[in-house]
């Protein structure tokens, strides 16, 4: 099942990406078994290498697709996950699957900015 949406935040200095409606949360070990950026976990909000363990982990959980997640994931953390904002706790950022669609499938030249 596609989740219809990521929800991240920061709880006591810890990073949480939970999946909607699901209610599961987004852990970084599917995407590590495929390239090991950050062991320590998920960051967002620059183009790091927790950004890009975050980006891969979206993309793999999303589309279920290893190839296609590692194929688009490095342009994913540059188009979203460095652009979302939440560094305080009680703040979040949400994802949703039309947004990760039309990011996904936008031409060049017209990007597609998450509501955050």
């Amino acid at each position: 099942m596609t989740p219809e949406a990521y929800i991240g935040e920061r709880r006591r200095g810890r990073l949480v990406v939970m999946r909607v409606p699901e209610g599961t949360r987004l852990t970084p070990d599917r995407s590590l078994e495929l390239t090991n950026h950050s062991p320590s976990g998920f960051e967002w909000g620059y183009g790091g290498s927790g950004p890009a363990q975050l980006a891969l982990a979206v993309l793999l959980d999303y589309t279920g697709d290893e190839a296609f997640a590692l194929d688009h994931y490095q342009a994913f953390k540059t188009e979203v996950v460095s652009q979302l904002d939440c560094a305080r706790s009680g703040e979040r950022w949400r994802l949703t699957g039309p947004e990760i669609d039309a990011v996904l499938h936008e031409t060049p030249g017209e990007p597609v900015t998450p509501s955050i």
